[in-house]
């Protein structure tokens, strides 16, 4: 128990951006309106829909709708990704409520009302605002934590879990009570958007996220945070339900041009490295093991992400509603980047499993790692068997699917980690020295002109961020 009143009301927004889940949006408004204490506390429920099947004709949606009165309001747009559908929400909140907390959520969450009632009374009696996240849960084994606190690597740039934090455990193995080195202190650098408070006067003072679309607009917000003076906490008792990343291909599909180019724009605006320190130089250690992996249209991804971080932050909001059909459209050219329902449709494979089963096993010292890559390069320059274009080697659970074990095949299906089919991945040492030299003068470029580009962003900041921008993009 605190031992005064704090002088900061609980008063909450809540912002959920969902794109075609309308079902699991339904779901989300019925747990916030289905508790009367979290109703006592809420202002306003912000859905901003950006898809062509809407939430108001979801199974459940009447009912929540009725929980809800006229705390709910449905604001349709375009398509503007979830940096669009945060800042939508954040932008309501500010401009027509007199809430002192914005709580953003996803869509596809399950959550308890608790969870709400512990991040609003959590956040009223800090010493200074603080954002509070909530930790994520595995939607698919609901015991078992996933993400408990997580970091920027300020050298590489890059997302990575927080120090001492434990991931993956399962509490019905082990309860909180009987895993004493789950109670220390964990510090973040940031919390995900799938469940974030935000208090109304660091939101006021910070403005609006990044036009990113998707991919590091939460990190953003809290570095950005952090850098004012507002830190963030992962607060242990408060989470959602989520699907974990270890079941989506994010960082191989469509998705993964958003990653470098939202990672290279965050990295200019909070990176201390003039040339970006190791960063530049893990993302072209990704480039090689994509291309061993016979994942193509991922190189060719990462390329145009470069080429359009490398455009300026002019281009971000221009960008915002048509960069998803461009890099779609770019995936489709290669066959890593089609979706096929099953490899039934393929002829068996034609690799001895048992041959294959030597090659799964991972090089795990410095010299056994160098011999598979140079064996690998020069598999490289050897044309590929037409016949396996045809006939795949091996079929390969999506976990199977690493670098060493690809860049000896020349052909072989690839599960989709959700399960919504295979993708027919075909060697082609053209294409792969190609996108290699398309690489190397890409990072070049990048790490060339790096400098100028922290220059060029952190200018631009403040109009990215205000309600102006968002404004003329929101009225379009």
């Amino acid at each position: 128990f605190a031992p005064v009143e704090s002088s900061v009301k609980a008063s909450v927004a809540i912002g959920i951006t969902t794109f075609n889940r309308p079902d699991d949006c339904a779901a989300a408004l019925s747990a916030i309106g289905e508790d009367p204490a979290v109703l006592g506390l809420i202002d306003a429920v912000f859905v901003v829909d950006q898809g062509t099947r809407k939430v108001v004709g979801a199974r459940g949606y009447d009912a929540a709708a009725a929980s809800l009165g006229d705390r709910l309001r449905i604001y349709n747009q375009g398509n503007l990704g979830g940096s669009g559908g945060f800042a939508r929400g954040m932008y309501e909140a500010l401009n027509t409520t007199e809430c002192e907390q914005i709580l953003l959520m996803d869509d596809d969450i399950v959550i308890e009302p608790d969870s709400i009632l512990r991040a609003v009374a959590f956040s009223r009696f800090t010493e200074r605002p603080t954002l509070v996240g909530g930790q994520m849960l595995d939607l698919q084994a609901r015991s078992h934590l996933r993400s408990m606190g997580e970091v920027v690597d300020r050298d590489k740039f890059m997302w990575q879990a927080a120090p001492n934090v434990e991931y993956d455990h399962d509490f019905a193995k082990k309860s909180l009570r009987k895993t004493p080195r789950m109670h220390r202190r964990i510090d973040v650098d940031y919390n995900g958007w799938w469940m974030c408070l935000i208090p109304r006067v660091v939101a006021a003072e910070l403005g609006l996220p990044l036009p990113l679309f998707i991919k590091w607009d939460d990190t953003e917000y809290c570095l950005r945070a952090g850098q004012a003076g507002y830190p963030t906490a992962s607060l242990p008792g408060v989470a959602i339900w989520h699907m974990p990343w270890s079941d989506k291909d994010d960082a191989t599909d469509w998705q993964a041009y958003f990653h470098l180019r939202n990672r290279l724009v965050v990295a200019s605006l909070y990176s201390r490295y003039k040339h970006g320190g190791g960063m530049v130089t893990h993302s072209m250690k990704s480039v090689i093991k994509h291309l061993l992996s016979l994942e193509y249209s991922t190189v060719a991804l990462q390329n145009l992400a470069i080429k359009d971080f490398l455009a300026g932050p002019s281009e971000l909001f221009g960008q915002l509603p048509t960069a998803l059909g461009e890099v779609r459209a770019a995936r489709s050219e290669y066959d890593d980047g089609k979706v096929l329902p099953s490899s039934r449709s393929l002829p068996l494979p034609s690799m001895n499993t048992v041959r294959a089963e030597r090659f799964l096993k991972p090089p795990t010292n410095p010299v056994t790692i160098g011999a598979t890559l140079a064996a690998s390069l020069v598999h490289n320059v050897l044309p590929a068997k037409p016949e396996h274009h045809v006939n795949p080697q091996l079929n390969i659970a999506a976990q199977d699917a690493r670098w060493f074990l690809l860049a000896r095949l020349d052909g072989a299906t690839v599960a989709a980690s959700d399960g919504r089919g295979v993708a027919f991945r075909k060697r082609n040492p053209k294409t792969f020295w190609s996108l290699l030299s398309q690489s190397v003068r890409s990072h070049a470029a990048l790490r060339r002109e790096f400098p100028q580009m922290r220059k060029d962003y952190r200018q631009s900041l403040p109009e990215l961020t205000s309600h102006e921008s968002w404004r003329r993009v929101f009225d379009a």
